[in-house]
């Protein structure tokens, strides 16, 4: 971790690093990503504006290919000759197969046996990238295990291997670095939303699982006046035992390698998560987060599976964008919960991810 430290902490002070990684944002990955107005959703909202941050669009389709250009161009920078990464969705380990495709790197990626099944298209897009894809058949065999089977192979190989985490969990310097790397979708967002017309957005919101996409859109600008909304996973209810909302009913704990709020019982086991998206399907949070709730800058919230479904179906057929699972939770929160806004309020919400991956999932229980 000492190393890991150092090598970036030297990074963010080189200009060559910040060119390179700059360039390859714009020029591979496609940022800047547009802010788009989306009229029929504001209508339907009850607001003056809405605005989707469009990090569907971008190469490989979520955001998380910003942090894996910044961790990869960090492995190179170690002189590491293998990255391993963890997923859940598919979606970072897809990332992290398309990063170690453009540089040579030899990749592994840990994904829960149940997450293989839930997630076969990504799957088999990391395969078709050259990376081997492990299944891991411990415990509830999905991301919180993932991890695990990660951390397990980076503390053996630590020499020759980079581990890039894709959330902004497990020990420092990850929750502060992943949170950098992401902080360019923050960034973007202030800068645009001042061109709209509308300077500091009364309402930010985004989904949280890990929480990397949520806190890079929240870190620029929690100086401003805007309210922040974080959404986690209900599941099938917070009343039930089946969900993963941490900051809505975890308790401090630590969980791979960070303090923060984590789903444990009363003898400091883990339990286990459950959410309709894989990508959510996790007992622990980013330590950030469980600070700013502490703090009570950000206001965390939870949806259900079944208003994650009602948020794919809403954007699809309103906007005719269809939403990854992990952002439709907060679409389909903000559809609920239409009380909350005042008709002279501008949102911003983050799509942190494209359908595509979710389709078929969402196909076998969603009625057509």
């Amino acid at each position: 971790m000492d190393e890991l430290e150092s090598a970036y902490r030297g990074a963010k002070k080189d200009p060559r690093f910040k060119k390179e990684l700059a360039h390859y944002l714009h020029h591979f990955a496609g940022r800047p990503t547009p802010l788009t107005e989306t009229r029929r959703l504001a209508k339907l909202l009850g607001v003056r504006r809405f605005f989707l941050k469009r990090e569907d669009l971008m190469h490989t389709g979520s955001h998380k290919i910003n942090n894996t250009l910044g961790q990869v161009l960090l492995t190179l920078k170690m002189k590491k000759k293998r990255v391993i990464a963890e997923t859940g969705a598919g979606q970072h380990g897809v990332a992290t197969a398309t990063v170690c495709a453009l540089f040579g790197i030899q990749c592994d990626v840990y994904m829960g046996e149940e997450d293989v099944h839930r997630q076969a298209l990504n799957v088999f897009r990391m395969k078709l990238l050259g990376a081997r894809v492990i299944p891991v058949k411990t415990g509830s065999r999905t991301l919180k295990d993932a991890v695990n089977e990660a951390i397990r192979d980076w503390v053996t190989n630590v020499r020759d291997t980079h581990y890039i985490i894709g959330s902004v969990i497990g020990p420092h310097p990850y929750p502060m670095m992943v949170r950098d790397f992401q902080s360019v979708i923050g960034r973007e967002t202030a800068a645009q939303a001042k061109k709209a017309g509308i300077g500091a957005p009364d309402y930010l919101v985004a989904c949280v699982g890990g929480g990397s996409n949520s806190i890079g859109l929240f870190h620029p600008m929690l100086k401003t006046r805007s309210k922040m909304i974080g959404v986690e996973a209900a599941g099938l209810g917070l009343a039930t035992k089946q969900h993963a909302a941490t900051l809505s009913l975890g308790h401090i704990g630590v969980l791979h390698g960070s303090k923060s709020e984590v789903l444990q019982d009363k003898d400091g086991q883990i339990n286990l998560a459950h959410s309709i998206s894989a990508g959510l399907d996790y007992p622990g949070v980013g330590p950030e987060h469980a600070y700013l709730k502490m703090a009570r800058r950000v206001q965390y919230v939870a949806a259900t599976d079944q208003d994650a479904l009602l948020g794919v179906k809403a954007l699809s057929r309103i906007e005719g964008i269809i939403p990854a699972l992990e952002p439709a939770h907060a679409i389909g929160y903000l559809v609920r919960n239409k009380s909350l806004f005042k008709k002279t309020d501008t949102v911003v919400l983050c799509l942190s991810g494209r359908g595509d991956k979710d389709v078929v999932q969402i196909s076998e229980v969603m009625p057509s």
